[in-house]
């Protein structure tokens, strides 16, 4: 006979480990399906371990710019295996400390891949070789999102690396191919030409980080070519073959005709895809878009009553904190009968790990002006800051998007030493419904990052 529970979570992102222990507390009885490791993208193969080697390479960074501090060092060498181990062990601690939590709040959690046999019904296959059929009340399904591969004639026959790959490295490439330009590109580009690798960046679109306003993206190109990386823009992977006994040969395509490049090691870094395929949604009636995520409401209901999707599975910002915000929405809608919570203007931040890191916030420039909005931008160079200055950090730009009867703040991106922990001043003043003019006048220690919204919004706002 099937086991029934109250709620069923499928996966154990950042949506379902904490709502299997919530839902767990308000005493509901509750299974958790795990396919591998508790903590889902972010601990196990996203934020937690690329951000661990992203600061390996800006010691090593540092260390070659000993010298421009007045400080003299030796020879640089880097140790790939002790990079690698550190990541490991970062990974090891946030996993078992989530798993931990979990086993504690009397979750059942289940090692094992779940499919739908019916709305309410799935099957479980779990790791021991057991099958177990569980029916319940509420399903939630977190299962996230996995890296993509590229469709280039030959690479399906050649030895390459994927986000998750690539950081089990256990020498430095000499020379990295990467197709893609996104954020997966661009920090695994600038982390691995910190470690001492070449890099090659093969961007299909006109600018890396299509998503961002021109004159960001363009600054953060000319950053990455100061760090000595290559950046190929409006190129296309043509055919890929192997060259030698390990080589990877490439033809590309861009506006100068065709080349040829040959790397040691190529990064698929083109995007995700979600993690559907094998929960057989049809069974289950559950609408999916043609990429195969899965359609939700603004409450995160799927077309299947008592059926919610969470996280990277639905699309949209595909963020470990938009996740963990998924997971509040469907707490207070179920627990806390929030009847006014949904994901509906949600104030969507996020950062990119590069170093100066992109720090981002609700609208960009473009995006505001397609909506037709009467807006006022204010921008600053870095160099402008004196605490990046005191640093020698002062690469980049501050930039703000304000509208321009209220004064509101409707976006912004800090390009900058510590841009994220900077973007979250603006995004502060934006739940809290503050005009810019607020942190014009506002009074901020001297000398901190902070301070430079002082000077940001006394500028007189871009033509």
């Amino acid at each position: 006979m099937p086991e029934n529970y109250d709620a069923l979570i499928i996966g154990s992102g950042q949506a379902g480990g904490p709502l299997a222990t919530a839902l767990t507390a308000a005493g509901w009885k509750v299974a958790l399906v795990e396919q591998e490791h508790v903590g889902g993208t972010c601990i196990n193969v996203g934020c937690t371990p690329t951000k661990t080697m992203i600061a390996s390479g800006r010691v090593a960074y540092l260390a070659r710019r000993a010298a421009d501090y007045g400080v003299q060092t030796g020879p640089i060498s880097i140790d790939m295996p002790k990079v690698r181990q550190r990541k490991r062990d970062i990974v090891d601690s946030f996993r078992n400390g989530s798993q931990r939590r979990i086993e504690t709040g009397k979750v059942d959690l289940i090692f094992g891949k779940a499919h739908f046999t019916g709305p309410h019904a799935v099957e479980i296959k779990t790791n021991s070789g057991d099958t177990r059929q569980v029916t319940a009340d509420k399903i939630f399904i977190n299962t996230g999102a996995s890296p993509s591969r590229a469709s280039v004639p030959g690479l399906e026959n050649l030895p390459t690396l994927d986000s998750t790959t690539v950081m089990e490295l256990d020498q430095v490439p000499d020379h990295l191919l990467i197709l893609g330009g996104g954020y997966i590109g661009l920090e695994f580009g600038q982390l691995f030409r910190r470690l001492g690798s070449r890099v090659t960046i093969i961007q299909r679109g006109k600018q890396l980080l299509p998503r961002e306003d021109a004159d960001i993206a363009a600054e953060i190109t000319k950053i990455l070519q100061e760090d000595g990386l290559e950046i190929l823009l409006e190129t296309s992977a043509v055919s890929a073959r192997s060259v030698g006994e390990g080589p990877i040969g490439l033809t590309v395509r861009g506006p100068a005709g065709e080349q040829e490049l040959t790397g040691s090691h190529l990064l698929q870094a083109g995007g995700r895809i979600p993690n559907s395929a094998d929960l057989n949604l049809p069974a289950a009636g559950i609408e999916a878009d043609q990429h195969g995520f899965i359609r939700v409401n603004d409450r995160l209901e799927t077309n299947v009553a008592g059926v919610y999707a969470l996280g990277d599975i639905k699309g949209g910002p595909a963020f470990t904190h938009i996740s963990y915000d998924d997971f509040r929405i469907v707490r207070d809608i179920l627990l806390q009968k929030g009847g006014h919570v949904s994901t509906k203007d949600r104030i969507v931040p996020y950062t990119v790990f590069t170093d100066p890191q992109l720090g981002r916030v609700g609208l960009s420039e473009n995006e505001a002006r397609e909506q037709g909005r009467n807006i006022e931008v204010y921008k600053m160079p870095m160099s402008y800051v004196a605490r990046a200055l005191e640093m020698d950090e002062s690469r980049g730009l501050m930039k703000a998007v304000v509208d321009a009867g209220s004064g509101q703040i409707l976006g912004g991106a800090i390009l900058g030493i510590e841009g994220g922990e900077m973007m979250a001043v603006l995004q502060m003043a934006m739940l809290g419904r503050l005009p810019y003019t607020v942190l014009r006048e506002a009074i901020f220690a001297h000398p901190t990052l902070a301070e430079a919204f002082n000077n940001l919004f006394s500028q007189p706002p871009a033509a």
